[in-house]
């Protein structure tokens, strides 16, 4: 019984730690503390790891619940309730707990909240567009968090961050922000600008 439990608690912690790096920025955005949402992505190399021993930790503690039970030659009533802790249900809502935070990397994005940019018309003598490289994004979540913080500053036409490329891509107005500004709004989430060029 012991054993299943703590398969269990491993189980889950596993699966937390393996989408740590994305719902950090998540937990940020809600929180009002944008700087905060890298502070975790230093996990995401070892993101296999969580996942296997996550499928491990679960897939033992289904085995032990499932498997035949030795029959004792015993007349006597020994027929107790299980605790919850102990059924096949509180085993069934931790997989499914697990499995939402193991995928919660390609779902994450969707808490963002929709910026819709006005339309601008600008002269194309004052439209620029710069490539800065970042380091530290690790998934979808990583990119909404940058063009969340960018698309705040007056003046952004468009800005598309790529966690892949591990950089972000703005067009924006340069008589109403500039490339130090854009560069300060990505630094507060937390990822850091290496290296910028003008495209």
């Amino acid at each position: 019984m012991k054993k299943r439990n703590k398969l269990i608690g491993a189980g889950l912690l596993t699966a937390i730690a393996a989408s740590l790096c994305c719902i950090t920025p998540v937990l940020a955005l809600l929180a009002g503390t944008s700087g905060l949402a890298s502070t975790f992505s230093w996990l995401e190399p070892f993101r296999p790891y969580f996942i296997g021993l996550t499928v491990l930790a679960l897939g033992l503690a289904w085995y032990q619940k499932l498997k035949p039970k030795k029959e004792i030659d015993c007349k006597c009533e020994t027929e107790e309730k299980p605790k919850f802790i102990q059924r096949k249900t509180f085993l069934g809502m931790v997989t499914v707990f697990a499995v939402l935070m193991l995928a919660f990397p390609y779902y994450g994005h969707v808490f963002y909240p929709k910026t819709e940019k006005q339309v601008m018309i600008v002269p194309q003598s004052n439209v620029r567009t710069v490539e800065f490289s970042i380091s530290g994004m690790s998934c979808a979540s990583c990119e909404e968090h940058v063009n969340l913080e960018v698309n705040k500053l007056s003046g952004i036409i468009k800005s598309t961050a790529s966690y892949g490329n591990g950089n972000a891509i703005v067009k924006f107005d340069n008589t109403k922000t500039n490339i130090a500004e854009i560069e300060k709004a990505i630094n507060t989430t937390g990822y850091l600008v290496t290296d910028k060029k003008k495209k």
